[in-house]
């Protein structure tokens, strides 16, 4: 295990632990990046389990697809409260013990969503979910980039983000496979024992992380008083509120508008996760160079996919394609929003994730639903269309407000 933060470690101006600068990282540190890693896998997999499995709980709980889609609305809408709420109730809770106890509750959603018996229950489920995926995002991140140097910040936040990408690689994919194999049950039920897996492994190698102090009410208001930080956030509703109202009806597009049977649509969720995977490292790399830059790099794929979905024609090729471009803007997403926080409040970082966890899941829940609505109302195409003119504000947003943010990369900011 890592030595103790207090004996390495300097300390921060809001309760946080700052690596020295030039102390190389041990491989225990490494390690303990990995294990948060894991954690962002295993609650990934499970927040994005209905994307793939939409139609076939639909018909098993007797919903609409539009209604199916609650169960990323509903996570969504608690998870908006519960970053900021969790942040400032653990207090000086040692962040090992938070993380920990997020994970457990991780395994309780998966297995009562695995045996709900209708709707109603299945939306609990989902909401024990909320409350995991707003603390989880709340301390995971400044965790993992407060157990390396400053100049690895980059490389250990790419890491633990890239447990989204492998999520959608193995987690959606496989849940898909499973759902069409023995019913969507087995894959929650998989899942749930795959995070057990995980508390163990965090249990082993996650080291003691001790807040400076505790994280008062006021100390969330710090990221609304700097100016790249609220031009980070408004940008955040429109990015990924047209995201997820197009992303929680991916595999219905692909079904429905491409025209692919089961096993195609199997096969592009694991393209899309691959080719997520290879982004979030790039986008580590990226990070490092611009955030801006980053940021505006994703908007704009993420649009133009969204756009081609709808003049592209039908078909494997062109359905591979928009997968293709979509799955890569995705694996850059995560990095650079998270990335753009941290550049924007340096000297508060667990507050900063705990407004983005917010304006992350309000523009989830919104974004969810709005698709849901126009599904049921327009068609898929037009939730497509919507959604790019969402993620296109959020570009131009970033190309202009975003200008006078500063250059340097994140790891040259001094701490």
């Amino acid at each position: 295990m890592m030595n103790s933060p207090s004996s390495n470690p300097c300390i921060d101006e809001v309760g946080g632990i700052a690596p020295a600068a030039h102390v190389p990282a041990s491989r225990s540190a490494w390690l303990a990046v990995s294990s948060i890693a894991v954690g962002t896998f295993a609650m990934v997999s499970t927040e994005f389990m209905p994307i793939g499995l939409l139609t076939d709980i639909a018909r098993g709980l007797n919903v609409s697809d539009g209604t199916a889609g609650l169960m990323v609305t509903m996570p969504g809408v608690l998870a908006a409260f519960a970053g900021p709420a969790l942040i400032v109730a653990s207090g000086k809770l040692d962040r090992r013990t938070v993380l920990i106890a997020l994970t457990t509750l991780l395994i309780a959603s998966n297995l009562l969503a695995a045996f709900a018996p209708n709707f109603a229950t299945m939306l609990v489920a989902r909401l024990l979910l909320g409350l995991c995926v707003g603390g989880f995002w709340t301390f995971a991140p400044a965790a993992a980039t407060q157990l390396v140097p400053h100049a690895s910040q980059a490389r250990a936040m790419s890491i633990v983000l890239a447990g989204v990408s492998a999520a959608t690689v193995l987690g959606v994919p496989a849940g898909s496979f499973l759902g069409t194999l023995f019913g969507w049950r087995a894959s929650f039920a998989v899942t749930g024992a795959l995070a057990a897996i995980v508390l163990l492994v965090q249990l082993w190698l996650l080291p003691a992380m001790p807040p400076a102090r505790a994280i008062g009410a006021r100390d969330l208001l710090t990221p609304l008083t700097r100016r790249m930080a609220q031009v980070g956030l408004l940008a955040v509703l429109f990015f990924i509120a047209g995201h997820f109202a197009a992303y929680t009806y991916l595999k219905p597009l692909l079904q429905q508008v491409f025209g692919l049977a089961p096993n195609a649509v199997s096969t592009l969720l694991l393209v899309y996760g691959a080719v997520g995977f290879v982004g979030t490292f790039l986008g580590g790399s990226l990070v490092a160079r611009s955030v801006r830059g980053t940021t505006l790099l994703a908007a704009l794929m993420l649009a133009t996919a969204l756009l081609l979905s709808t003049l592209i024609g039908t078909g494997f090729v062109p359905g591979a394609l928009v997968v293709v471009i979509w799955g890569v803007a995705f694996g850059l997403i995560p990095v650079a929003l998270t990335g753009w926080m941290m550049e924007a409040v340096p000297d508060a970082p667990e507050a900063g994730q705990a407004l983005l966890v917010s304006g992350f899941q309000v523009a989830i829940a919104s974004g969810a639903l709005i698709g849901g609505v126009t599904v049921d109302s327009f068609g898929i195409s037009s939730a497509m269309v919507l959604s790019g003119v969402l993620v296109l504000i959020a570009a131009l947003i970033v190309g202009t407000l975003g200008r006078s943010r500063g250059t340097a990369p994140m790891a040259a900011i001094p701490e």
